[in-house]
């Protein structure tokens, strides 16, 4: 504990800091902040972590985080469910909703098979995808793991998984840079990554 901050502000400190990606000096400046706050400010970010605890859930269909029993996307009448855009994590759906190019469903793995971090394909939604695809309005899964060796090797496992489905299994083109996670992917380099996806 820093000798400088009150016990409740070093513990909000360390709380942040335990967040991906945010350092030190990042959460001090955002326990401040938080420090500033009036009561009903603090309250209502508080409240606003309780609610995605306790609202927040996965899609029954494609795993995506929704409020509701089926996310917006699944129960849309204007999308195309004959095609199946595989992705690491709810962020990657964000990102190619961004592209507005997009007109399919999604399928999230909630995370990448990684023997190095103890992650096998068990952990992954995988037994999910596979009974979604019994479906046969399903003709094409595109996969869009990153380009990392994690994201190779899900996909090599999943597609041989899916081939002998009849099931055309595509992945996006390498537009997207090798090591890159495709969270941190613009919008036309995405684009142009689906639109030069080829079969597997």
């Amino acid at each position: 504990m820093s000798q400088y901050n009150a016990e409740p502000l070093e513990r909000l400190i360390n709380n942040f800091s335990r967040l991906n990606g945010v350092g030190r000096k990042g959460a001090t400046r955002m326990a401040y902040q938080v420090l500033s706050m009036d009561k009903n400010e603090a309250e209502e970010f508080a409240n606003s972590i309780m609610d995605v605890h306790d609202k927040i859930k996965r899609c029954a269909i494609c795993q995506n985080f929704t409020d509701q029993e089926v996310c917006s996307i699944c129960s849309s009448s204007k999308r195309d469910n004959s095609v199946v855009c595989i992705v690491e994590s709810p962020r990657d759906v964000a990102t190619f909703e961004k592209t507005r190019e997009y007109n399919g469903v999604y399928h999230v793995l909630h995370g990448l098979i990684s023997p190095m971090d103890g992650i096998t394909a068990e952990q992954l939604t995988i037994k999910e995808l596979l009974a979604r695809l019994k479906d046969e309005t399903i003709k094409e899964v595109i996969m869009a793991t990153s380009p990392t060796i994690e994201g190779e090797t899900t996909t090599m496992y999943i597609s041989r998984l899916i081939k002998p489905l009849g099931v055309k299994v595509t992945r996006l083109a390498y537009g997207l840079p090798v090591g890159a996670s495709l969270e941190y992917a613009d919008e036309v380099t995405l684009y142009r990554a689906l639109e030069g996806r080829t079969e597997i």
